[in-house]
Order: structure tokens, then C-alpha cells, then sequence
């Protein structure tokens, strides 16, 4: 997958799979420009792409703020004069609790970081690749949550639900105009989210075995395996896909009776 001469904007790209899917757009040729609110981080990402002889720059970034997220495409454009690729990563897992105990400040909050600043993030990276008139490609993180549910996640599957619904009509707007729109949605991944819940290096963690047992393939996720899928939608092997929410979950999603 040759990304050569292309310019990508990866938020949340200090950790995890935003910092994978940056490395692993760089190794294919892309410029990258990592965003995110933890800059040393942030510029560690950078800085080891730059090693591998790449071009990447950091913006400090908080997607919670509007205003924040217009700067971010306006510098990156500044930076580069394109924008090709977008992986809007960023998120927060909010509060975990059951309905009774939660606040609308707990809602606004997940809302505003998984929701609402991806609507923006995609209503700005499209204003710029239309007026760009080349095309162009955007994937959104979503989650198994989105279509599951567990004790306690009423709001984050709400705003991870909403995310699948708006790729469908976000990728029918772009599609006027050659842009694609997909999300990834990863299931159990080992990422530092995940290891506020579970110890992955724990056999014995009783979070991880429960989910193991019901993920087919026995095994978490690696944020590498999500970057793998994110610079696949973004290439153009799948020219021909938009609008599509791609599971990389090792089959957990399947419904059924696991023994």
C-alpha cells in the first residue's frame, strides 16, 4: 500500500491504536501529523518516525474544544498544503457506572469527546478535501460497545453508536465528491484504555479471562492488527468501500453460545 506524497491527520495519536495507526501510515509513505493533548507523547511518535527518515509533526490538541479542532485542519494544511487521510482516533471511555448514578455532566462529557468531535473533526477534514477536489479517506474508531453492551456503558455505547450510524451518511455526503468514510470497530484491544479495567500480562486477571473465553480467536487484540485495518480503508485496495463499520475484534462480535 503505497501512501507516498500523502498528507494524514491521526487524533488521539499519542497511544494506542491512534499512535500504531501513525506509525504504521508513515511506514507506508504518508506524512503524518499526530495530534493529541499529551505532547511529550505526542512528540515521542513523531520523533520516531522522523528516525525512520519520514515526515511528522505534533499538534497539541484537545478535541473536546470546537475551536481547537478547526485550528488542527487549518495547520495541518498549513503545514503540508493537503489533506488526504484522517483518522479521528481520539475518545475517552467517560463513566462507567449504572444509570441512577451517572450525571448529565458524565453524558455531555463522553458525548462531546466520542460524538460530537468526531461529527467535527469530519465536517472540516471534508471542507478541506472538497475544496481540495482530489478525494480522499477518513476512518473513525468506533467499538464492539457500539452494537453490545456491558454493565455500566449506557453512555459510551451511545457514543459509539451514533458513530455508526453518522458514517452512513457522512460517507453518502462524500461520496459527491470521491471522499470515503469508514469506521473500525475493535473489540478487546490491550491498550492503555483497556489496562484501567484488566492486567493483559496477568493470566490469571479475572477481566481478561471473561473476555478471552468469549472472544473465538482466545487471545486480546493488538492496536497494531486496528492500524493494520485503518491504513487498508485508507488505501486504495478499498476504493470501493465506504460507509462500512469493520470489525477487528477476533470474532467477538459473532453472536452465539460460547463453550
Amino acid at each position: 500500500m503505497d501512501l507516498q506524497n500523502k498528507v494524514a491527520l491521526v487524533t488521539g495519536g499519542s497511544s494506542g491504536m491512534g499512535r500504531s495507526g501513525a506509525l504504521l501510515l508513515a511506514k507506508h509513505g504518508a506524512k503524518v501529523v499526530v495530534a493529541a493533548r499529551r505532547e511529550t507523547e505526542g512528540q515521542a511518535v513523531v520523533e520516531q518516525i522522523r528516525q525512520w527518515g519520514g515526515e511528522s509533526s505534533f499538534i497539541k490538541t484537545d478535541v473536546s474544544q470546537p475551536a481547537e479542532i478547526k485550528a488542527l485542519i487549518q495547520k495541518t494544511v498549513s503545514l503540508y498544503g493537503q489533506l488526504d487521510y484522517a483518522f479521528n482516533n481520539a475518545g475517552t471511555e467517560g463513566a462507567f457506572a449504572p444509570m441512577p448514578q451517572l450525571t448529565e455532566e458524565n453524558w455531555d462529557h463522553t458525548i462531546d469527546t466520542n460524538l460530537k468531535a468526531v461529527w467535527l473533526c469530519l465536517k472540516y477534514e471534508m471542507e478541506q478535501m472538497i475544496k481540495q477536489g482530489t478525494g480522499g479517506a477518513i476512518v473513525n474508531t468506533s467499538s464492539w460497545l457500539a452494537k453490545g453492551g456491558m454493565l455500566g456503558s449506557t453512555i459510551y455505547s451511545a457514543s459509539k453508536g451514533g458513530l455508526d450510524g453518522m458514517v452512513r451518511a457522512a460517507a453518502l455526503e462524500g461520496a459527491q465528491h470521491g471522499i470515503r468514510v469508514n469506521n473500525v470497530n475493535p473489540g478487546i484491544i490491550d491498550t492503555e484504555m483497556f489496562r484501567r479495567f484488566g492486567n493483559p500480562d496477568d493470566p490469571s486477571d479475572a477481566v481478561v479471562q471473561a473476555f478471552t473465553h468469549h472472544i473465538p480467536l482466545k487471545r486480546l487484540g493488538e492496536s497494531e492488527e486496528v492500524a493494520e485495518a485503518v491504513v487498508w480503508l485508507c488505501s486504495k485496495a478499498t476504493a470501493y468501500i465506504t460507509g462500512q463499520t469493520i470489525a477487528v475484534d477476533g470474532g467477538f462480535a459473532i453472536p452465539g453460545f460460547r463453550y
